[in-house]
């Protein structure tokens, strides 16, 4: 087997020496989201880096793709995804998107709670009866259905065994069988570890819960209806379209080809193969609201749920929702999930506010895909935050507002009234920040208001603002449903 890969190597070699194929890109035409001025120029940057950055670490195959709310905008291959036929790298290229299936399982989960099949706080054991393991810690909480999904288990990495040394999975049987000899690393909801092995748990909840087998309910209930009808659950070797994975770069001799590898019990956990053009379907979903019901899998509420942070890590900046990693990027906001097999790197992150998604697929051990989101991100970003900004139109008051301007007193602060941009506006002169704190108040009624926050933190916001007058028009009291202010003369 060493000699065939060497032999692979040297083919791998030549054809790394020779140009690679033109990107290829997606459609006969931009999306019209990507025709604009600041987009197209940002594309243009990002297609020159991508193409002088995977010829420079002379990486074998790469497929990105960026979504804009329910589009596909913009998506290319550059290399090859089999160095020894030379078959480019396109959109439509397969590859095993390892633990991004974890996002899979994790949306069966909540389609199957949605149901009203399973709670996400139900103990492991009452859906798993066969579900044993060793505590390190006996006074523990149970492991919940949220934990799996989570990384809060406090399960090991993996089923027992030297997995990803020897590329021998454990079936099923032998995960049954091994897992009561296992014993828990942390006691649940104490520290986040992430654990392949909790996911796969997952997938058999799915299965015993749904009464089908895992592959089979993510197909029938996630990808038919998102009409993902390239992406395989259980990829084959040898399967049309599917890039070769090939081995990290070392000076002087060319890739080793990597084995395709069936992971057995932990298929729940990163067997899926899929392609950019497959994947973007379901990071549009993410970007939905609604009830479901056809290609919306899941309700809108359900998948804000899925993207909010469960655990959040001690410097917060990043953490773990519901199936989905949740970080920060300087001011955004992204959601996603990485993938690692044998020869294949993958990473898709969606920045949920911004409608924006970047999926990247690779094929080598050093792909590195994260570094391609970040940069497509840092150039895409700015250029998308000036093409939805809209000129605002200035705002102009009422003139009956004006009677309202003025300082109140409460017994614990003093608020002011005023008249700013065009807008009746509340402000606490004392406060740290009284731009950042003040409050927009928008008409319902006759002398009646509903408090808009533009900070943060802003208790009342949502609630009603109502001016007592006398019968000069003159305001008496400025009243809440909590407290009120009166006029300072």
């Amino acid at each position: 087997m060493r000699l065939g890969r060497i032999g692979i190597a040297f083919t791998a070699t030549l054809a790394l020496a020779s140009p690679a194929p033109a990107a290829q890109t997606i459609g006969p035409d931009l999306h019209s989201w990507a025709r604009k001025p600041e987009i197209a120029a940002a594309l243009t940057v990002l297609d020159a880096w991508i193409a002088a950055t995977v010829a420079q670490r002379e990486q074998p195959g790469l497929s990105i793709g960026i979504v804009y709310d329910q589009d596909l905008v913009w998506a290319k291959g550059y290399g090859f995804a089999d160095l020894e036929r030379r078959l480019p790298a396109t959109p439509s290229t397969i590859y095993r998107i390892a633990s991004i299936s974890k996002l899979f399982t994790a949306t069966a989960i909540m389609q199957l709670r949605d149901g009203g099949k399973l709670r996400l706080d139900d103990p492991v054991s009452d859906r798993l009866p066969w579900f044993s393991i060793k505590k390190n810690d006996e006074s523990g909480p149970a492991i919940t259905v949220r934990h799996l999904v989570t990384h809060t288990s406090g399960l090991p990495r993996e089923v027992d065994g030297v997995n990803w040394s020897d590329l021998r999975f454990p079936s099923r049987e032998d995960m049954v069988r091994v897992l009561p000899g296992q014993e828990t690393v942390f006691p649940p909801d104490t520290e986040w570890k992430y654990s392949n092995l909790a996911v796969s748990l997952a997938g058999e909840i799915v299965a015993e819960v749904s009464g089908e087998p895992w592959p089979q309910y993510v197909e029938r209930h996630i990808l038919r209806p998102l009409g993902m009808a390239a992406t395989r659950v259980v990829p084959e070797r040898g399967m049309p379209g599917l890039a070769v994975g090939y081995g990290r770069r070392v000076p002087g001799r060319g890739r080793d080809v990597e084995p395709f590898v069936d992971i057995g019990a932990e298929s729940p956990a990163g067997n899926l193969a899929s392609s950019v053009e497959d994947l973007a379907k379901f990071v549009s979903l993410q970007l939905r609201d609604g009830p479901a019901g056809g290609r919306q899998i899941l309700r809108g509420s359900t998948l804000r749920e899925m993207h909010r942070v469960q655990w959040l890590r001690p410097d917060w900046q990043s953490g773990w929702g519901l199936g989905f990693s949740v970080r920060r990027a300087g001011d955004e906001v992204r959601i996603g999930h990485g993938g690692s097999l044998p020869g294949q790197r993958t990473q898709i992150e969606i920045a949920p506010a911004q409608k924006l998604g970047v999926i990247v697929l690779t094929n080598a051990n050093d792909g590195d895909p994260l570094r391609y989101v970040n940069q497509a991100f840092t150039l895409l970003s700015p250029a998308a935050a000036k093409v939805v900004t809209v000129p605002e139109t200035p705002k102009v008051p009422e003139p009956r507002w004006q009677r309202y301007v003025g300082r109140y007193a409460w017994k614990f602060s003093e608020m002011q009234i005023q008249i700013l941009n065009g807008e009746l506006t509340m402000i606490v002169p004392e406060a740290d920040n009284p731009w950042s704190s003040r409050m927009i108040l928008r008409p319902v009624g006759p002398n009646t208001f509903k408090m808009v926050g533009t900070g943060p933190t802003y208790e009342p916001i949502g609630e009603l603002l109502t001016f007592e007058m006398d019968a000069k028009e003159k305001v008496t009291r400025v009243r809440t449903p909590y407290f009120y202010w009166l006029p300072m003369e």
